[in-house]
């Protein structure tokens, strides 16, 4: 549950951060946030999986370690998500 809401913390971190990046990609605050939720857990998912890290704990307290990972992950997919997402909506816009 952890690796969850550090991926969706990330992805939303980094869906802002690419908004203000891409302004003119930029889908305003919530789109922003949603896009970057979404890519965020896909990212964060992706990057434990290629680099292993594992979502569950061997003596029951929190791993420092993955979650860190998982908001990396989580931030960097849902910075690249937003990004897409922005300059597919800035085309079709004209």
């Amino acid at each position: 549950m952890e690796a969850l809401i550090s991926q969706l913390i990330g992805g939303a971190v980094g869906g802002m951060a690419g908004g203000k990046i891409n302004s003119g990609g930029s889908m305003g605050n919530i789109g922003n946030l949603v896009a970057g939720a979404v890519g965020g857990v896909g990212g964060g998912s992706l990057l434990g999986g290629l680099l292993g890290a594992a979502g569950g704990d061997a003596a029951g307290g929190m791993d420092i370690g993955a979650i860190a990972g998982n908001l990396v992950g989580g931030g960097v997919g849902g910075m690249v998500v937003q990004m897409v997402v922005g300059m597919i909506m800035k085309k079709m816009k004209g």
